[in-house]
């Protein structure tokens, strides 16, 4: 039995000025103890498959399913086996963050679970925060709170919408030591993410949608087989010829560019010579899950 099924699964928003198609015959499996990206540009419909799973929209046709219950027909049944931390930092202002996790918890009738909660709080670093009002918090600690609400009422499937935007260096670290001990001790996780070196590291296959339709399917071993042998990376103080940055990744002065062979790294630098332009700090690196990404994603324009 698969932890989440899609199947053909499609959203249509209907509106005086048209429809919008924002999933068209989505169709994948998450299988049991799995950690699997969910990966596309904004807009892709990543959030709107999200709520569907979470029964916070229903789908146009097709079925979603968790543990094998329908998210619809058994709708609680569903959620009980599932924990979903949202991207917006939704909290109630007037509990402290125990009180918090305790409702939380008799939502699902839940009572008595101090020592699971105390774990919550150790494992993502809040026990110093325990009767610290919810409104006291950093953003930064709010977004663990949310972590510790999915997971309360120890669902064996998580959703994780964007976790760690916005936050720093020590609760990514935190969080991910936290996830990756429940993923070893068999939970399933559903990770969306704009950090694609998170996914790249984290889960084992990945889900690309564009559109709102599924443009790839793979273990992140198999993506990453798909990239150009390596990537040519430099740093630029002059425009990069228009010919090189239709393919380039260009993040400030750093230029990255495919470059399957020698004879295509001398072509580049060549091209950024004749323009007037002084490559640095010129490097040769193994391709990564972005520049998969950034492929697949042009291919299918």
């Amino acid at each position: 039995m698969s932890a989440i099924s899609f199947k053909n699964v499609s959203k249509t928003y209907t509106s005086p000025k048209g429809d919008l198609q924002a999933l068209s015959d989505v169709s994948f499996d998450i299988g049991e103890g799995e950690f699997f990206g969910l990966l596309g540009p904004n807009g892709a419909g990543k959030t709107t498959l999200i709520s569907i799973l979470a029964g916070l929209s229903h789908a146009t046709s097709g079925e979603v399913r968790v543990n094998g219950f329908d998210v619809v027909k058994d709708y609680a049944q569903a959620r009980r086996n599932l924990g979903v931390v949202p991207q917006e930092l939704v909290f109630d202002p007037f509990f402290s963050v125990r009180e918090a996790l305790r409702f939380q918890s008799g939502y699902f009738g839940i009572k008595n679970n101090d020592k699971w909660i105390d774990e919550l709080l150790l494992g993502l670093g809040l026990s110093d925060k325990a009767s610290a009002n919810m409104r006291a918090l950093s953003g930064g600690m709010k977004r663990r709170v949310l972590v510790a609400l999915a997971l309360v009422h120890k669902p064996p499937v998580i959703v994780l919408d964007e976790p760690t935007a916005g936050v720093d260096v020590e609760l990514r670290q935190t969080l991910w030591q936290f996830v990756s001990h429940l993923n070893k001790q068999g939970t399933a996780v559903l990770l969306t993410t704009h950090y694609l070196e998170e996914a790249e590291a984290l889960c084992s296959r990945i889900a690309m949608l564009k559109k709102g339709q599924l443009v790839a399917l793979e273990t992140t071993n198999e993506l990453l087989a798909r990239a150009s042998a390596s990537v040519l990376r430099f740093k630029l103080d002059t425009p990069l010829p228009a010919a090189l940055a239709a393919h380039a990744r260009i993040t400030g002065r750093v230029i990255q560019l495919p470059a399957p062979n020698a004879q295509v790294v001398e072509d580049i630098l060549a091209q950024v010579r004749a323009s007037g332009g002084v490559a640095e700090q010129v490097e040769i690196r193994p391709a990564d899950l972005e520049d998969v990404f950034l492929a697949v994603m042009e291919n299918q324009s």
